[in-house]
């Protein structure tokens, strides 16, 4: 039987190669992924109110930190000034209740409770407001496992099919790709045809899930050109690691140019959402009427 200093060895090292564990992982994240002090860790923003989510999370670090030292620092006050001493022979003073520490430590987590519970809300009703006229209007269709766009403005569509992922070149031209324009305010109708999904870009710093028979809507202003990642995050099945998309931010010519090869692609009208996987691999669309 292991004796009690072997065991507490043991549990050390188990929960130092842990931290070593969660260390690697943390820097596994691609470079669009990886962001620096300045964001939090997350990834640098690229639409208006990315820096809306960036500052709710670097405010609530630097509480929840503050809290955390201040309690650390009462601990090891209490440990230092209360250690028994050589002389003490006799159990310490027993006390009744010390009722203004009782409403210190009852008041001030209620009140921190309320005040991230205000900032919370209040950018989550900014992220989720739809108000405003967008300047272009994409349906994203999840499938198991992977992405139909629907472009309502333009009247054309791109199928998606799921990644062929073999660690090969070429795996990108695989994998769907939503266009937008910069500078301009999308929105974005989700919906699924078989099981929740959820569209997340992370270089967004915004996703929603997509539940069958019900319509979730949000809406971005892009404002840096560039290729992000795309991929599903809410576990849909087998091939879920598998359902990734790119988003191409382009400027409002190379956008137009995109909806003209669609169009001369055959890919009019709009994808059916009631369509299943077999009859999306026959080609049926229908009109904005039928979507």
């Amino acid at each position: 039987m292991p004796t009690p200093e072997r065991a507490g060895r043991r549990r050390g090292i188990t929960a130092l190669l842990g931290a070593l564990t969660v260390l690697a992982l943390s820097g596994c994240a691609s470079g669009e992924l990886r962001g620096d002090a300045s964001t939090g860790w997350l990834p640098p923003a690229v639409t208006e109110d990315g820096d809306r989510v960036t500052n709710l999370w670097i405010g609530a670090w630097i509480t929840l930190i503050g809290v955390g030292l201040l309690v650390i620092g009462l601990i090891v006050w209490c440990v230092v000034a209360y250690r028994r001493r050589k002389d003490d022979t006799q159990l310490p003073v027993q006390l009744r209740y010390n009722i203004p520490i009782e409403i210190l430590y009852t008041v001030v987590p209620m009140l921190m409770v309320v005040v991230f519970f205000y900032y919370t809300a209040r950018d989550e009703a900014a992220l989720i407001d739809t108000s405003q006229e967008p300047d272009v209007t994409v349906n994203v269709v999840g499938k198991q496992w992977s992405w139909d766009f629907n472009y309502l403005e333009d009247d054309v569509h791109e199928v998606g099919t799921q990644a062929i992922l073999t660690g090969e070149p070429g795996a990108e031209e695989t994998i769907p790709t939503l266009y937008l324009p910069v500078g301009e305010r999308v929105e974005f109708v989700l919906t699924a045809r078989d099981v929740i999904h959820s569209f997340w870009v992370p270089a967004f710093l915004h996703k929603m899930d997509m539940i069958p028979g019900r319509v979730n809507r949000f809406q971005v202003v892009p404002t840096q050109e560039g290729q992000f990642k795309g991929k599903c995050a809410e576990l849909c099945g087998a091939y879920h690691s598998q359902m990734l998309f790119n988003v191409n931010v382009v400027s409002r010519e190379e956008y137009e140019a995109h909806m003209a090869d669609l169009r001369a692609a055959g890919q009019t009208g709009l994808l059916n959402n009631t369509l299943n996987r077999e009859q999306l691999m026959e080609g049926q669309t229908v009109t904005d009427e039928g979507n």
